[in-house]
Order: structure tokens, then sequence, then C-alpha cells
């Protein structure tokens, strides 16, 4: 029964009859999707593998423990590659980011057809995953970091970018009319009246985006892109699955400290 305003109060009202159909309707062709789409999933999945599961998961984990401890000091090379993917993307994608965000603010940009184009390069950059960037660098640029870091760069543009301009829209007029009306030149408006105003939001969306490229720098060496991904696929290919568990507890640790340094400065900058 849906719920009306009267004089302040809610009020229950009875469905009308088309109401009720239109929505036993609904579900009505949900569950029919659902089956078709759980049905063409069941003609591709080989189910024994799948009711074998268990077993499968349970020998894996007694191959993994215990890690192999003595593997830890081939994994710091790695590991420090891979936070300079992390770094090294962000900070690019920051900058490159930016300039466009400014552009595809309605509040900001020089002129709608501008707009357009930025909005669409922040689409485009968030439309196509890091993987994939990532096989695209190998093949241009060989395997290693630098195809690593481009990967994450181009990725990371379109979520700093879109939530970067959302910001700016959001932001008080006044404090821009203000020095507008004192004579102040764009490049004033933009120090003083625009950016303090997004600085916060900013610092949050960049640092936020640090923490998640972390995450994403792991396994792009899974596809030659450096990192401790390579370490990874290696020791995967080779069934050395104490090795495997070791870098799994690695990367694990590395996420850990990547979000509680990022929560730290949000919550320092906000």
């Amino acid at each position: 029964m849906p719920v009306a305003e009267r004089d302040g109060l809610k009020v229950w009202q009875r469905r009308t009859r088309g109401a009720t159909l239109t929505r036993w309707a609904a579900w009505l062709v949900f569950l029919l999707v659902f089956l078709y789409c759980w049905q063409q999933i069941s003609e591709r999945t080989l189910w024994i593998f799948v009711l074998d599961s268990h077993k499968q998961a349970w020998d894996l984990g007694v191959r993994m423990t215990p890690p192999r401890w003595t593997y830890i000091g081939d994994l710091w090379g790695p590991l420090w590659d891979t936070l300079n993917i992390a770094t090294l993307g962000t900070v690019l994608a920051i900058l490159m980011a930016t300039p466009l965000a400014f552009l595809a603010a309605k509040n900001t940009t020089p002129h709608p057809l501008i707009r357009q184009v930025a909005l669409i390069l922040i689409v485009a950059s968030r439309s196509i995953n890091t993987l994939i960037w990532a096989i695209l660098f190998v093949v241009l640029f060989g395997p290693g970091v630098v195809a690593g870091v481009l990967a994450i760069t181009l990725r990371s543009v379109g979520f700093i970018g879109k939530l970067l301009y959302e910001s700016i829209e959001e932001i008080s007029p006044s404090p821009v009319e203000a020095i507008r009306a004192v004579g102040g030149t764009p490049p004033q408006v933009l120090t003083y009246g625009i950016f303090p105003q997004v600085f916060p939001a900013f610092v949050g969306i960049s640092v936020f985006r640090w923490d998640i490229n972390i995450r994403e720098s792991t396994i792009v060496g899974l596809v030659g892109a450096g990192g401790i991904g390579l370490q990874l696929d290696a020791s995967v290919n080779s069934l050395l699955w104490s090795q495997v568990s070791l870098i799994l507890l690695i990367v694990f640790i590395l996420v850990l400290f990547s979000e509680w340094l990022s929560a730290t400065i949000r919550k320092a900058v906000t």
C-alpha cells in the first residue's frame, strides 16, 4: 500500500487494481528474465567442477599452508614497483583530470562544446578497465612498470575528473561573485573563489583514488605491466602455492596500510 501525505500525517491508501496488476507484471517479467539468464548460464557451466569445488578449495588451502616465508626477500623489489605504479599513476591522473574537471563543470567551462568534449574524455577513461589499458600498453611499450603506470593513469582520469567536476558544480557562488565584483581576474577567481571550496573534496578524491590504485596495481602484473602481480602470475603458473599465499598475505597487508593512510589523510583534511 502506498503512503500519502495529508495534513502532515501519513495516510495508508489501497492500491488501485491497475497499479497492483502492473506491480505483479513487473515481478513476473523479472522472474522470467532471471530464469532465462540462469538457463543460459547453466548450459555453459560444467556443474561437475562446481559440485567438486569444496574439495578443490580444501586441497588448495592445504598446499598454500604454511606460506614460504623465505621467499619474502624476493618480493621487496616488486612491492616497491607496485607502490610506484599506484603513486605515479595517481599523480599523473590528477594532473590530467584537474583541468578536465574545470572544463567539464557547468560553472567553470568556457564553452558548452568544450564541456561536451571534456565529458566524453572522462567517460572514455572510465569505460575501459585497468587490465584492458594494461594489455594495450604492454603491446605498445612492452612489459614493465611504464605500462602499469599509464594503465593506472588513464583509468584514474575518468574517476577523478567525474567526482571533481561534480564538486566544482556544487560550490557556493557567493565568493566567486564577490571576487568578480571587486574586479578579480579569472585566475584570481579560480585561486581564491573556487579552489578553496573544492580543496577538501580534491584531496579526498585523490587519496581515495590512490587507495584504489594500490589494489589495482597489484593485478596489472598479471598481464605483464609490472609490480607484484608478475610474481603472483609466475607462482600460480608454477603451482608454487606456498609462494602464492605469501604474496596474497603481503598484498592484504599493503591494502590495509593504504586504507589506514587514506582514511587518516581524508579525516585530517575534512
